[in-house]
């Protein structure tokens, strides 16, 4: 496979959109199709959806037996999948921490192979996370790739301005969301991701599940958004898909430069 061929100040991101898997060799498959397609569209980094590799329903015992540690078997195999394909991952995976506790979990591995990024999710949607998982409790530092400052969240943790906003303090030029939204919260993707974007000055890519698993009925809508809130590209509701937008860092500068709401902030005001 052939080096990236984008050009510097450019990062080609594709987000998949899929259907929950049953397993984790079904995850493993999933992931190697995305990268054989991601790169045929000479992307740079692929996103895939949160716990990708296992799927994200599972009640507690087969969660127990499914998560891994952060360099496990299956996140070695994405290192591997990365490294084979030439390209930057995504990925999401339930991961058992040094003291026994489960975390969902996701790293960003480079086109080496490499772990650049780990990340717990830190806010925890309703019982369905809170009974399997803890919440993580720190916001990595933003790492560079291409040239851009990026992120990871997961999931709900986009629902909350301060994390986004968060990282944008900390410099971070582009947010990476593997996502498992279901019905009805349609507006997370339609309009919270767009507002993440635009008040941070950021890219936003969220990338979600279609079809049910568990009970759940994913809404799908995986999207990237731009740094002035458009949105770049969206799949359905209903179908797979693999997404692309070309992310620029001049098209930042002239966003961040036209955009006051940083140098304009009261923290002075505001609850801590």
């Amino acid at each position: 496979m052939s080096a990236s061929t984008t050009q510097p100040g450019c990062l080609r991101l594709a987000v998949a959109q899929t259907r929950p898997v049953g397993t984790s060799a079904e995850g493993l498959a999933l992931l190697r199709e995305a990268c054989v397609d991601a790169r045929a569209q000479q992307a740079d980094l692929l996103v895939m959806p949160e716990m990708g590799l296992t799927g994200y329903a599972w009640p507690l015992p087969q969660l127990s037996t499914l998560a891994e540690p952060a360099d496990g078997p299956l996140c070695r195999a994405a290192c591997a999948l990365a490294r084979e394909h030439r390209l930057a991952l995504v990925i999401g995976y339930p991961e058992r921490g040094a003291e026994g506790a489960l975390y969902n979990a996701a790293q960003l591995i480079d086109a080496e192979g490499v772990p650049r990024l780990h990340y717990r999710k830190t806010h925890l949607f309703g019982s369905l996370d809170r009974d399997r998982f803890r919440a993580g409790d720190t916001l990595p530092k933003p790492v560079v790739l291409h040239g851009f400052r990026l992120a990871l969240a997961i999931c709900y943790d986009i629902e909350f301005p301060e994390l986004a906003r968060s990282y944008r303090l900390q410099d971070a030029d582009v947010l990476l969301v593997p996502t498992a939204n279901m019905h009805p919260y349609t507006s997370v993707a339609t309009t919270l991701v767009p507002a993440r974007a635009e008040e941070n000055g950021l890219y936003v890519a969220y990338a979600n599940y279609c079809g049910a698993e568990g009970g759940l009925h994913y809404c799908g809508r995986s999207s990237i958004c731009g740094p002035d809130g458009r949105t770049l590209a969206q799949a359905g509701e209903a179908a797979p898909a693999l997404i692309f937008a070309d992310l620029r860092t001049d098209v930042l500068e002239q966003v961040r430069a036209a955009q006051p709401y940083l140098a304009d902030r009261r923290p002075d005001l505001y609850l801590r």
